[in-house]
């Protein structure tokens, strides 16, 4: 009988701990999710963003290439070359998708849109699309190119793109446009 007494005391016992651990528990989560955390996913519609701007891309369609655009977006390549207003990037790429670019596929794409609220360095608060996409160009010289290209894109508060930062290999871009 002591022994049946003993073992019920000891359950009862660790079911109140259980439930204390519990509400402890409980109080740490709350307390946690009030806190803002330094990045956070962002809204799908971002990935979407991204997703048509790849597909107008490869239509040639550059005017609605550039309806993403901010009047003072800039354009950095990982090189250090920038372009810097939307005139600026729309007269550059129109100029090469028209005249250098006879077609060019993103296959295998990424996204992934997310929130920073605390920087950790020099990006910018704020929505920014991170992108991955193996990228096909057939230049007008017969010659084509083949690599994973990495773009950045941050968003303004009106959902306009202020600043793309695109990590390119410019030497397999610079061979496929040599004759």
């Amino acid at each position: 009988m002591k022994k049946i007494a003993f073992i019920v005391i000891c359950a009862v016992l660790l079911l109140n701990c259980k439930k204390e651990d519990t509400k402890e528990t409980s109080k740490v989560v709350s307390i946690t999710d009030s806190i803002k955390k330094p990045a956070e996913f962002a809204d799908p519609k971002y990935a979407e963003i991204g997703k048509k701007s790849l597909v107008d891309m490869e239509k040639g369609d550059m005017d609605s290439w550039m309806d993403i655009y901010a009047d003072n977006a800039v354009y950095v390549w990982n090189s250090g070359d920038s372009l810097v207003g939307k005139a600026a990037i729309a007269s550059y790429w129109k100029q090469r998708r028209a005249n250098v670019i006879e077609s060019i596929s993103f296959k295998n794409t990424i996204w992934l849109p997310i929130l920073v609220n605390q920087p950790q360095s020099i990006e910018s608060k704020g929505v920014w699309l991170l992108s991955w996409y193996k990228t096909t160009a057939k230049y007008r010289n017969g010659n084509e190119m083949t690599q994973w290209i990495h773009t950045d894109y941050h968003f303004d508060s009106i959902d306009k793109v202020d600043r793309v930062i695109q990590y390119i290999d410019k030497a397999l871009i610079n061979k496929a446009m040599s004759k």
